[in-house]
């Protein structure tokens, strides 16, 4: 069984060069890529033969945790078909243990595992020339490649029971999103320390604690070797139990995948419902699901998006002309996009016209309809500032304001998020009508609609006061304020966010009958 189920697997790579040939020249054209990423890596990790051991220990360390963890989550992120599934064994009759042997060597047959051998190779080298003995440095390298297969086999296998129903776009693209907001981040973090031959402080204890975790132990193994430290040992055992434990998973997996029945209509039930598919099925998560599609389909919103930050950069401008040094006028625009984005949803239940009916209709809680609003802002506000943040921080030139910075955005996003759950209900004026021109302003009455925009502009920066105190404090002197404005600011807007929407709801519910007379008349 084994070695048929070997020959299937060298048959299926070797099939993706055949059939139609458009197919074949991108798969030739992806395989051409991934060679001279894998020779760059290659040359790359060679060139560590001649830093010190600190230094190729860190940059080893956080490499490959961090294509451990990329291994983990590509399964999740793309979605795509597992040929060597568990379930297709399934008729056969196969026992579990021998069959999870069998797919778990197979597994060790594909391209991401034949270009991370190629990486360890010269990963061999590197500790070779540290005067580390070649088969302490081949051990860590194998004990590395099986942990990446293992955890790619398990993750794969997890998906397909778990989100094989709820598989779309959406998922994906949330995913994306979750691991563009910590790789931007880290990434401009990393690329902004200065080496000069040592390891920098900010990383030394974030290698140490990598290679205590089940990511960097292998990775870690034969740096902590060639320096002689006994924590070697101690990394070499949670390498070893990382793998066991990831073989107990899989077999487990593979024993529940052969004994449990199926439920294909699920996923025909549940196919093309976009974001409702991703959503909870609660009255929260349906609110989240249609604002999400509104927010993303109707020009009106994305209109609104995409002004937010092109109006905070161009306030650059004036700052600069007006002699406002670039240190300070840089810190600027992002705090400027953190209120707008909060201030967005101030007004999100006109944009619902008489779609609103649907929410008083159905007797939906007003906290369900409160939340459910917020999410889509949320989704995106939240990765726009998590790359935007460090970015500013990096331009300005002093990594210890990030919190100062971070604590002021929170506060000001969060506090204007719970400022418009009571402005939408309680106050809401006439918008352009779905489908005409975003730029189109409708005739309104009074000043309603101005003093709720202003209220909740001002109300933010208001409540914000306490972040920006200690923030200011930070960057005119005392620097160790900023944790004192990161505290202000989350706690801050936490508080605001909470007390909104209780108030929000509150609204929402007593005021449903005029809230349909304003759905109706506008």
């Amino acid at each position: 069984m084994v070695a048929h189920v070997l020959r299937l697997r060298l048959s299926l790579l070797l099939g993706a060069l055949r059939g139609d040939p458009s197919h074949v020249v991108r798969t030739v054209s992806g395989i051409v890529l991934l060679l001279v990423a894998v020779a760059a890596a290659c040359a790359g990790v060679l060139t560590l033969q001649d830093a010190s051991s600190d230094v190729a220990l860190a940059v080893v360390v956080i490499a490959g945790s961090a294509v451990t963890l990329g291994f983990a989550l590509a399964p999740l992120m793309a979605g795509a078909i597992d040929p060597l599934d568990p379930r297709r064994f399934a008729i056969l009759g196969l026992e579990p243990r021998p069959l999870a042997a069998t797919l778990a060597l197979a597994g060790l047959i594909s391209v991401p595992v034949a270009s991370l051998v190629a990486v360890g190779i010269c990963l061999v080298i590197v500790w070779s020339a540290h005067g580390v003995a070649w088969v302490v440095a081949v051990i860590g390298v194998v004990i590395a490649v099986v942990t990446c297969s293992l955890f790619a086999r398990v993750c794969m296998a997890l998906a397909g029971m778990f989100l094989r129903e709820r598989r779309s776009r959406e998922l994906t693209g949330l995913f994306a999103i979750v691991v563009l907001v910590v790789v931007v981040p880290v990434g401009v973090f990393l690329g902004s320390l200065d080496w000069q031959g040592s390891v920098p402080p900010q990383l030394s204890e974030a290698v140490t604690a990598l290679a205590f975790t089940p990511l960097g132990a292998a990775w870690a193994l034969p740096g902590r070797a060639a320096q002689g430290a006994a924590s070697a040992w101690a990394s070499a055992g949670i390498a070893l139990a990382t793998v066991a434990l990831l073989a107990l998973l899989w077999t487990w997996v593979v024993r529940r995948v052969l004994t449990t029945t199926e439920r294909p209509v699920v996923a025909r039930e549940r196919g093309g419902l976009g974001w409702f598919t991703v959503a909870p099925a609660t009255p929260a998560g349906g609110v989240a699901a249609r604002s999400l599609t509104y927010w993303l389909r109707d020009r009106r919103y994305l209109m609104n998006i995409v002004v937010v930050p092109v109006a905070s950069l161009i306030m650059l401008v004036p700052l600069i002309v007006a002699g406002v040094p670039w240190a300070y006028a840089v810190l600027v625009p992002v705090p400027i996009a953190a209120l707008f984005f909060g201030w967005l949803p101030h007004n999100d239940l006109a944009y619902d016209s008489t779609a609103v009916w649907m929410h008083i209709a159905s007797g939906i809680r007003g906290a369900s309809d409160r939340i459910g609003r917020l999410v889509p802002v949320l989704l995106i506000a939240v990765p726009v500032l998590a790359i935007a943040v460090p970015l500013t921080t990096l331009a300005h030139g002093r990594w210890a304001l990030l919190p100062a910075i971070a604590g002021v955005c929170t506060s000001l996003f969060l506090c204007g998020l719970g400022l418009s759950s009571i402005s939408s209900v309680l106050a809401p004026y006439a918008v352009t009508r779905p489908g005409d021109s975003p730029f189109q302003q409708p005739q309104r009455t009074g000043a309603a609609g101005g003093m709720a925009q202003g209220l909740v502009l001002l109300g933010a920066v208001v409540f914000s006061l306490p972040a920006l105190w200690w923030a200011w404090q930070a960057l005119t002197g005392d620097v160790e304020q900023a944790i004192s404005a990161l505290w202000a600011g989350v706690g801050a807007g936490l508080l605001v966010l909470v007390a909104g929407i209780v108030i929000g709801s509150f609204v929402f519910e007593r005021r449903s009958g005029r809230l349909m007379e304003f759905a109706e008349s506008t």
